[in-house]
């Protein structure tokens, strides 16, 4: 028998902590895994969580436990191979560690990822993304604080976590203006800032005055705004800019919305995936290729190039509405 809350509490003691040096957001994700994990082996087997042992946590076990984020706590998939990965980090650290249980922790990790659909990305076009900007009162303070953000947020493509860690040391101003973004895998990065968001930022950050490790975006308290206070006011304007443009309505509207809208602005420009990646802080290129997908005007434009000869290029037209009908039928 070998418990299993020793070599659980070393795997974040001394391997997330002191080896990897894992981010904040790394930790909680793990903690929050193996909450779950242990409260559902709790209830199948009956076992309080400091009594289990390492055998207990069989690939049986594991996989009921997948489908039971799927079926009872409605998780998606991506949710669910979330979980499954930080899973199997703590099984390949136990298979030092506990050596004798090889053949269990060869079974649970093998479960393989479930493979999901891929969606086209949702991203706002030019007209939307100003409707957003323009949402927020700037006759208030709250306001002028949430158009700020969204102006940043719209330019920059920051992840929520990196907009709402940002100080008043990461904006650097003036000549060159840009911010010193602490990103995912404690990647630094510098991210410029067009004249347009650089002085939206100037006259936000000269009214809150703030510095050294102040927040850029901080609550009325004077703390930093948390990840769902952004997405509540990211929400909440979207849904106030649906009234001014109407194509908001049908569009679900969240902070990653805006970066994928960075870098669909980025794309429309003519800016090169590898620069993209860069900007946005993906460790490789591949992964923007989703932006490809989403661009339809990208699309639209090879279609124009691969038409055949003696045709005029783009997509056909039907002369009126009366030949579109008859040619549908």
């Amino acid at each position: 028998m070998t418990a299993l809350a020793p070599t659980l509490e070393a795997f974040f003691t001394e391997r997330l902590y002191t080896q990897a040096h894992a981010s904040a957001h790394t930790v909680a994700s793990y903690r929050d895994t193996f909450r779950l994990l242990l409260k559902f082996a709790h209830a199948q087997l009956g076992k309080e969580p400091s009594a289990l042992d390492i055998s207990d946590l069989d690939a049986a076990l594991i996989g009921a436990f997948l489908t039971h984020l799927e079926v009872d706590r409605h998780n998606a998939i991506r949710t669910r191979n979330a979980r499954l990965a930080a899973i199997r980090s703590f099984f390949r650290y136990a298979s030092f560690e506990v050596p004798e249980h090889a053949g269990l922790i060869g079974a649970v990790l093998a479960i393989p990822d479930k493979r999901g659909t891929k969606t086209v990305v949702s991203f706002l076009s030019s007209r939307e993304a100003e409707a957003l900007r323009g949402a927020p009162d700037r006759g208030t303070w709250v306001g002028r604080r949430d158009h700020a953000l969204l102006a940043t947020a719209l330019q920059s493509g920051l992840r929520v976590s990196e907009l709402t860690a940002l100080c008043a040391k990461d904006v650097v101003r003036g000549d060159g203006a840009h911010l010193r973004v602490h990103g995912k895998g404690r990647k630094e990065r510098c991210t410029p800032l067009t004249r347009h968001t650089a002085k939206v930022l100037g006259v936000w950050l000269r009214e809150l005055n703030p510095t050294g490790e102040d927040p850029v975006f901080p609550t009325q308290a004077g703390r930093a705004l948390s990840r769902y206070g952004v997405r509540a006011l990211v929400t909440k304007y979207s849904k106030a800019a649906a009234t001014r443009c109407p194509s908001l309505v049908t569009k679900t509207v969240t902070p990653h919305t805006l970066r994928h809208s960075c870098a669909m602005a980025l794309l429309a420009a003519g800016v090169d995936t590898s620069v993209i990646a860069l900007w946005l802080g993906h460790e490789q290129a591949q992964t923007v290729q989703i932006y490809l997908h989403g661009d339809l005007t990208i699309k639209e434009r090879a279609i124009a190039r691969t038409a055949p000869a003696g045709t005029p290029p783009g997509r056909y037209r039907a002369p009126d509405k009366l030949m579109a009908f008859l040619e549908a039928l």
